[in-house]
Protein backbone atom coordinates (compact mmCIF):
# COMPACT_ATOMS: atom_id res chain seq x y z
CA UNK A 1 0.00 0.00 0.00
CA UNK A 2 1.55 3.28 -1.14
CA UNK A 3 1.42 6.24 1.24
CA UNK A 4 0.74 9.88 0.38
CA UNK A 5 0.37 13.10 2.37
CA UNK A 6 -2.03 15.65 0.87
CA UNK A 7 -2.49 19.27 1.99
CA UNK A 8 -5.66 21.29 1.62
CA UNK A 9 -8.17 18.44 1.82
CA UNK A 10 -11.11 20.39 3.23
CA UNK A 11 -12.83 20.53 -0.17
CA UNK A 12 -12.25 20.77 -3.90
CA UNK A 13 -9.16 19.26 -5.48
CA UNK A 14 -7.61 18.10 -2.22
CA UNK A 15 -10.73 16.25 -1.06
CA UNK A 16 -11.32 14.73 -4.51
CA UNK A 17 -7.74 13.49 -4.83
CA UNK A 18 -7.78 12.09 -1.29
CA UNK A 19 -10.99 10.16 -1.98
CA UNK A 20 -9.84 9.00 -5.40
CA UNK A 21 -6.48 7.71 -4.21
CA UNK A 22 -8.02 5.98 -1.21
CA UNK A 23 -10.35 4.18 -3.61
CA UNK A 24 -7.28 3.04 -5.57
CA UNK A 25 -5.76 1.49 -2.46
CA UNK A 26 -3.44 4.27 -1.30
CA UNK A 27 -2.96 5.00 2.36
CA UNK A 28 -3.92 8.68 2.37
CA UNK A 29 -2.92 11.15 5.08
CA UNK A 30 -5.39 13.99 4.59
CA UNK A 31 -4.70 17.37 6.18
CA UNK A 32 -6.51 20.68 6.53
CA UNK A 33 -5.83 23.93 8.35
CA UNK A 34 -9.11 24.20 10.30
CA UNK A 35 -9.97 21.83 13.18
CA UNK A 36 -13.57 21.49 11.99
CA UNK A 37 -12.38 20.33 8.56
CA UNK A 38 -10.01 17.83 10.17
CA UNK A 39 -12.94 16.51 12.19
CA UNK A 40 -14.97 16.09 8.99
CA UNK A 41 -12.13 14.20 7.31
CA UNK A 42 -11.86 12.00 10.36
CA UNK A 43 -15.59 11.20 10.21
CA UNK A 44 -15.14 10.27 6.55
CA UNK A 45 -12.63 7.64 7.60
CA UNK A 46 -9.40 9.38 6.62
CA UNK A 47 -6.23 9.44 8.65
CA UNK A 48 -6.57 13.20 9.22
CA UNK A 49 -4.44 15.83 10.91
CA UNK A 50 -4.22 19.58 11.29
CA UNK A 51 -1.70 21.21 8.95
CA UNK A 52 -1.60 24.99 8.64
CA UNK A 53 0.97 26.03 6.04
CA UNK A 54 1.29 29.42 7.76
CA UNK A 55 2.56 27.77 10.95
CA UNK A 56 5.92 25.97 11.19
CA UNK A 57 4.89 24.22 14.41
CA UNK A 58 1.81 22.83 12.67
CA UNK A 59 3.90 21.65 9.70
CA UNK A 60 6.44 19.87 11.92
CA UNK A 61 3.67 18.31 14.01
CA UNK A 62 1.93 16.93 10.91
CA UNK A 63 5.17 15.47 9.54
CA UNK A 64 5.98 13.81 12.86
CA UNK A 65 2.47 12.35 13.00
CA UNK A 66 2.68 10.92 9.47
CA UNK A 67 6.10 9.36 10.04
CA UNK A 68 4.91 7.81 13.29
CA UNK A 69 2.04 6.20 11.37
CA UNK A 70 4.28 4.84 8.61
CA UNK A 71 7.38 3.87 10.57
CA UNK A 72 9.40 6.68 9.02
CA UNK A 73 8.57 6.35 5.34
CA UNK A 74 6.41 8.22 2.81
CA UNK A 75 6.00 7.45 -0.87
CA UNK A 76 4.51 10.73 -2.08
CA UNK A 77 3.55 14.28 -1.20
CA UNK A 78 0.80 16.26 -2.97
CA UNK A 79 1.25 19.95 -2.18
CA UNK A 80 -2.26 21.14 -2.91
CA UNK A 81 -3.02 23.64 -0.13
CA UNK A 82 -3.19 27.21 -1.49
CA UNK A 83 -5.51 30.15 -2.05
CA UNK A 84 -5.74 33.11 -4.44
CA UNK A 85 -5.43 36.75 -3.38
CA UNK A 86 -7.12 38.96 -6.00
CA UNK A 87 -6.50 42.69 -6.34
CA UNK A 88 -4.32 45.10 -8.26
CA UNK A 89 -0.77 44.88 -6.97
CA UNK A 90 -0.79 48.57 -6.05
CA UNK A 91 -3.70 47.83 -3.68
CA UNK A 92 -1.98 44.94 -1.89
CA UNK A 93 0.33 45.84 0.95
CA UNK A 94 3.31 43.87 2.21
CA UNK A 95 1.19 41.97 4.72
CA UNK A 96 -1.17 40.72 1.98
CA UNK A 97 1.73 39.52 -0.17
CA UNK A 98 3.42 37.92 2.81
CA UNK A 99 0.24 36.03 3.70
CA UNK A 100 -0.09 34.79 0.12
CA UNK A 101 3.51 33.57 0.03
CA UNK A 102 3.41 32.04 3.51
CA UNK A 103 0.72 29.61 2.37
CA UNK A 104 1.47 29.09 -1.31
CA UNK A 105 5.28 29.09 -1.21
CA UNK A 106 7.04 29.19 2.16
CA UNK A 107 4.87 26.64 3.97
CA UNK A 108 4.87 24.34 0.96
CA UNK A 109 8.66 24.58 0.70
CA UNK A 110 9.12 23.91 4.41
CA UNK A 111 6.91 20.83 4.27
CA UNK A 112 8.76 19.52 1.22
CA UNK A 113 12.16 20.08 2.84
CA UNK A 114 11.14 18.05 5.88
CA UNK A 115 10.10 15.08 3.77
CA UNK A 116 12.91 15.03 1.20
CA UNK A 117 15.39 13.35 3.61
CA UNK A 118 12.79 10.62 4.19
CA UNK A 119 12.47 10.01 0.45
CA UNK A 120 16.24 10.14 0.00
CA UNK A 121 16.77 7.60 2.77
CA UNK A 122 14.25 5.16 1.34
CA UNK A 123 15.54 5.68 -2.21
CA UNK A 124 12.36 6.91 -3.93
CA UNK A 125 9.55 9.44 -3.74
CA UNK A 126 7.21 11.71 -5.67
CA UNK A 127 6.59 15.38 -4.93
CA UNK A 128 3.58 16.65 -6.85
CA UNK A 129 2.99 20.40 -6.81
CA UNK A 130 -0.45 21.78 -7.59
CA UNK A 131 0.46 24.88 -9.55
CA UNK A 132 -1.80 26.67 -12.06
CA UNK A 133 -2.04 28.04 -15.56
CA UNK A 134 -1.09 31.22 -13.67
CA UNK A 135 2.21 29.56 -12.88
CA UNK A 136 3.41 30.40 -16.39
CA UNK A 137 1.18 33.26 -17.61
CA UNK A 138 -0.02 36.35 -15.75
CA UNK A 139 -3.46 37.92 -15.56
CA UNK A 140 -4.34 41.40 -14.31
CA UNK A 141 -5.67 41.60 -10.74
CA UNK A 142 -4.17 38.19 -9.92
CA UNK A 143 -0.63 39.41 -9.29
CA UNK A 144 -0.10 38.03 -5.80
CA UNK A 145 -1.32 34.56 -6.77
CA UNK A 146 0.61 34.68 -10.07
CA UNK A 147 3.82 35.60 -8.24
CA UNK A 148 3.35 32.76 -5.74
CA UNK A 149 2.76 30.17 -8.46
CA UNK A 150 5.67 31.45 -10.57
CA UNK A 151 7.78 31.03 -7.43
CA UNK A 152 6.46 27.51 -6.82
CA UNK A 153 7.29 26.54 -10.39
CA UNK A 154 10.80 27.99 -10.04
CA UNK A 155 11.40 26.04 -6.84
CA UNK A 156 10.13 22.84 -8.44
CA UNK A 157 12.24 23.25 -11.57
CA UNK A 158 15.32 23.78 -9.41
CA UNK A 159 14.57 20.82 -7.16
CA UNK A 160 14.26 18.62 -10.21
CA UNK A 161 17.74 19.66 -11.35
CA UNK A 162 19.27 19.29 -7.90
CA UNK A 163 17.84 15.79 -7.50
CA UNK A 164 18.56 14.72 -11.07
CA UNK A 165 19.70 11.11 -11.15
CA UNK A 166 17.79 10.16 -8.01
CA UNK A 167 14.51 8.25 -7.89
CA UNK A 168 12.67 11.27 -6.49
CA UNK A 169 10.41 12.84 -9.10
CA UNK A 170 9.15 16.43 -8.99
CA UNK A 171 5.96 17.08 -10.95
CA UNK A 172 3.88 20.18 -11.65
CA UNK A 173 0.12 20.00 -12.13
CA UNK A 174 -1.19 23.12 -13.91
CA UNK A 175 -4.99 23.42 -13.72
CA UNK A 176 -7.01 26.16 -15.30
CA UNK A 177 -10.55 26.76 -14.01
CA UNK A 178 -11.71 23.89 -11.79
CA UNK A 179 -15.13 23.72 -10.15
CA UNK A 180 -14.20 24.24 -6.49
CA UNK A 181 -14.59 26.84 -3.72
CA UNK A 182 -11.47 28.60 -4.99
CA UNK A 183 -13.31 31.70 -6.23
CA UNK A 184 -15.31 31.91 -3.00
CA UNK A 185 -12.14 31.79 -0.93
CA UNK A 186 -10.51 34.35 -3.24
CA UNK A 187 -13.44 36.70 -2.73
CA UNK A 188 -13.00 36.48 1.04
CA UNK A 189 -9.28 37.27 0.70
CA UNK A 190 -10.13 40.20 -1.56
CA UNK A 191 -12.51 41.68 0.99
CA UNK A 192 -9.95 41.17 3.75
CA UNK A 193 -7.07 42.99 2.08
CA UNK A 194 -8.35 45.41 -0.59
CA UNK A 195 -9.84 48.81 0.20
CA UNK A 196 -12.07 49.27 -2.83
CA UNK A 197 -13.21 52.75 -1.78
CA UNK A 198 -9.71 54.23 -2.16
CA UNK A 199 -8.68 52.33 -5.30
CA UNK A 200 -8.51 53.65 -8.85
CA UNK A 201 -9.72 50.21 -9.95
CA UNK A 202 -13.21 50.41 -8.44
CA UNK A 203 -15.01 49.73 -11.71
CA UNK A 204 -12.80 46.75 -12.59
CA UNK A 205 -13.31 45.37 -9.09
CA UNK A 206 -17.07 45.62 -9.53
CA UNK A 207 -16.80 43.63 -12.77
CA UNK A 208 -14.46 41.11 -11.17
CA UNK A 209 -16.75 40.45 -8.21
CA UNK A 210 -19.75 40.11 -10.52
CA UNK A 211 -17.74 37.64 -12.62
CA UNK A 212 -16.89 35.57 -9.53
CA UNK A 213 -20.54 35.54 -8.42
CA UNK A 214 -21.73 34.55 -11.89
CA UNK A 215 -19.26 31.67 -12.09
CA UNK A 216 -20.24 30.51 -8.61
CA UNK A 217 -23.92 30.46 -9.59
CA UNK A 218 -23.11 28.55 -12.78
CA UNK A 219 -20.97 26.07 -10.90
CA UNK A 220 -17.97 27.19 -12.94
CA UNK A 221 -17.90 28.13 -16.61
CA UNK A 222 -17.88 26.49 -19.99
CA UNK A 223 -14.13 25.84 -19.72
CA UNK A 224 -14.28 24.61 -16.13
CA UNK A 225 -13.70 20.97 -15.30
CA UNK A 226 -14.51 19.05 -12.10
CA UNK A 227 -11.72 18.18 -9.64
CA UNK A 228 -11.66 14.65 -11.04
CA UNK A 229 -9.74 16.04 -14.01
CA UNK A 230 -6.88 16.87 -11.65
CA UNK A 231 -7.18 13.50 -9.95
CA UNK A 232 -6.52 11.76 -13.27
CA UNK A 233 -3.26 13.67 -13.71
CA UNK A 234 -2.17 13.00 -10.13
CA UNK A 235 -2.76 9.28 -10.61
CA UNK A 236 -0.58 9.30 -13.73
CA UNK A 237 2.13 11.30 -11.94
CA UNK A 238 2.11 8.76 -9.11
CA UNK A 239 1.91 5.56 -11.08
CA UNK A 240 3.87 6.18 -14.28
CA UNK A 241 7.46 4.85 -14.19
CA UNK A 242 8.48 8.09 -15.89
CA UNK A 243 6.01 10.81 -14.93
CA UNK A 244 5.85 13.97 -16.99
CA UNK A 245 7.43 17.15 -15.72
CA UNK A 246 4.19 19.11 -16.23
CA UNK A 247 0.55 18.12 -16.55
CA UNK A 248 -1.82 20.71 -17.98
CA UNK A 249 -5.48 20.50 -16.98
CA UNK A 250 -8.34 22.26 -18.82
CA UNK A 251 -8.46 23.85 -22.26
CA UNK A 252 -7.28 27.32 -21.11
CA UNK A 253 -4.04 25.82 -19.75
CA UNK A 254 -3.25 24.04 -23.01
CA UNK A 255 -4.33 27.05 -25.09
CA UNK A 256 -2.24 29.59 -23.17
CA UNK A 257 0.79 27.28 -23.20
CA UNK A 258 0.49 27.03 -26.98
CA UNK A 259 -0.14 30.77 -27.53
CA UNK A 260 2.76 31.68 -25.25
CA UNK A 261 5.11 29.88 -27.61
CA UNK A 262 3.42 31.18 -30.76
CA UNK A 263 2.51 34.83 -30.22
CA UNK A 264 4.79 37.86 -29.94
CA UNK A 265 5.01 39.20 -26.40
CA UNK A 266 2.88 42.29 -27.03
CA UNK A 267 0.14 40.27 -28.72
CA UNK A 268 0.13 37.85 -25.79
CA UNK A 269 -0.11 40.78 -23.35
CA UNK A 270 -3.09 42.18 -25.23
CA UNK A 271 -4.85 38.81 -25.02
CA UNK A 272 -4.09 38.27 -21.32
CA UNK A 273 -5.23 41.80 -20.42
CA UNK A 274 -8.75 40.87 -21.53
CA UNK A 275 -8.83 37.34 -20.10
CA UNK A 276 -10.73 36.14 -17.04
CA UNK A 277 -10.42 32.79 -15.33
Amino acid sequence: MKTILITGCSSGIGRCVAEGLRARGYRVFATARKPEDVATLDRLGFAAHLLDLNDSVSIHSAVEWVLQQTGGTLDALFNNGAYGQPGALEDLDRAALREQFETNVFGTHELTRLLLPVMHRQGHGRVIQNSSVLGFVALPYRGAYVASKFALEGLTETLRLEWRGSRIHFVLIEPGPITTRFRHNATQAFKRHVNVATSRHQERYRIMEAHFQHKAQQGGGRFSLPPEAVLAKVVHALESPTPRVRYGVTLPTHLFAWLRRLLPRRAMDALLARAWL
